[in-house]
């Protein structure tokens, strides 16, 4: 693994993945990661992050990232083939017999197709409508932009999160299928940001687009100059990636006119970080704490169960644990807590 502590840099992360996670699969082909720090059995707040590629599923407890689980982002899915992927995921934990418990749930998307189904989910597991990332909620910044519901909700989300625990003014980048910068001036306003082509989009077009460039792995280049077709695709892309970090940095802060914080976040964050000179933070959890965070300022604060005050009053169905399929077996009818049939007005008569 990388030092991401060398060269001005901070690694913010909970954890170092060789110490703390295990690998487990959902198909033949793709790899789920999840991360353990805390007992499984404890109530947590259920995050969903779904990305172009991947919907992320993230288990957040007083701040901390306690597990993260990726599948695969399928346009055409439905909610109950989304929630079989989703007890595919939680019967892999460490503990399967142990419910997972949630006292509610948090949801940002960039896919409005598959919104409504994983909103679905998230009720089925928590009882409770989810919290629907939008400009309309309470994100602790003020929009400065002409349109705020054409920001990407998961952009909303970095700026938000970072805005309330990093120096300010600060930038946000997100290196996914898209590189996007998000710019948070001292006043907490959101300014805008860049969009880019991602690092694996670029590279997957070359592969596809130019006849004589192969798809390539990605990986972090050793020199600026390639010596063959591979490395310098790989020194175009990542290295380009990491100058285009700098130099887009470099620009929002003349524009600014005073340095600013980065934060830099993002699947294909780690073959980029280090190629790159402008101090920076490094927190791959940087979107789930922004949920968590999105959650707390928007969840009604006194929302709790109660027994039914009286007869005519029934109580919801509560959530359903993670993990573990409802009982459908029928069970035996009591009639009061003796177990006797209570005696009708005729038979009491009759006696």
């Amino acid at each position: 693994m990388q030092n991401f502590h060398q060269h001005n840099k901070i690694f913010a992360g909970n954890l170092y993945p060789e110490q703390k996670c295990g690998k487990i699969r959902l198909t033949k082909s793709k790899p789920v990661l999840f991360f353990y720090f805390e007992k499984e059995n404890r109530i947590m707040i259920l995050a969903i992050d779904i990305g172009n590629t991947t919907v992320a599923l993230g288990g957040i407890r007083d701040g901390r990232v306690c597990f993260v689980a990726h599948m695969d982002t399928v346009r055409t899915r439905t909610a109950a083939e989304y929630r079989a992927e989703m007890e595919k995921v939680f019967a892999h934990r460490r503990h399967p017999e142990k419910p997972i418990r949630f006292e509610g749930a948090v949801l940002t998307s960039v896919v409005p197709q598959i919104t409504g189904a994983l909103a679905e989910c998230a009720r089925y597991y928590t009882g409770k409508k989810p919290v629907i990332v939008s400009p309309d909620i309470r994100t602790g910044l003020t929009m400065g932009v002409p349109d705020p519901h054409a920001v990407g909700k998961d952009r909303l989300v970095d700026a938000a999160y970072a805005a309330a625990n990093f120096p300010l003014p600060v930038v946000t980048v997100d290196l996914g299928t898209a590189t996007t910068f998000n710019v948070v001036d001292e006043d907490k306003v959101f300014r805008g940001g860049v969009i880019c082509p991602g690092l694996s989009t670029g590279l997957r077009a070359l592969g596809e687009r130019c006849a004589q460039l192969p798809q390539v792995h990605l990986s972090s280049p050793k020199s600026a100059i390639g010596v063959d077709t591979e490395k310098c695709m790989l020194s175009g892309s990542v290295l380009g990636a990491a100058v285009l970090l700098d130099g887009i940095t470099q620009r929002i802060e003349e524009e600014l006119g005073r340095p600013v914080t980065l934060v830099v976040t993002g699947g294909l964050a780690k073959y980029v970080i280090p190629l790159c000179r402008h101090p920076l933070t490094y927190d791959p959890e940087l979107l789930l704490k922004g949920l968590a965070l999105l959650y707390q300022l928007n969840a009604p604060q006194h929302e709790h169960r109660h027994e039914p005050r009286n007869e005519g009053e029934h109580r919801r169905p509560g959530p359903r644990p993670a993990g573990r399929r409802p009982h459908s077996g029928s069970s035996p009818r009591r009639h009061g807590r003796s177990g006797r049939r209570p005696r009708r007005d005729d038979e009491a008569k009759a006696g």
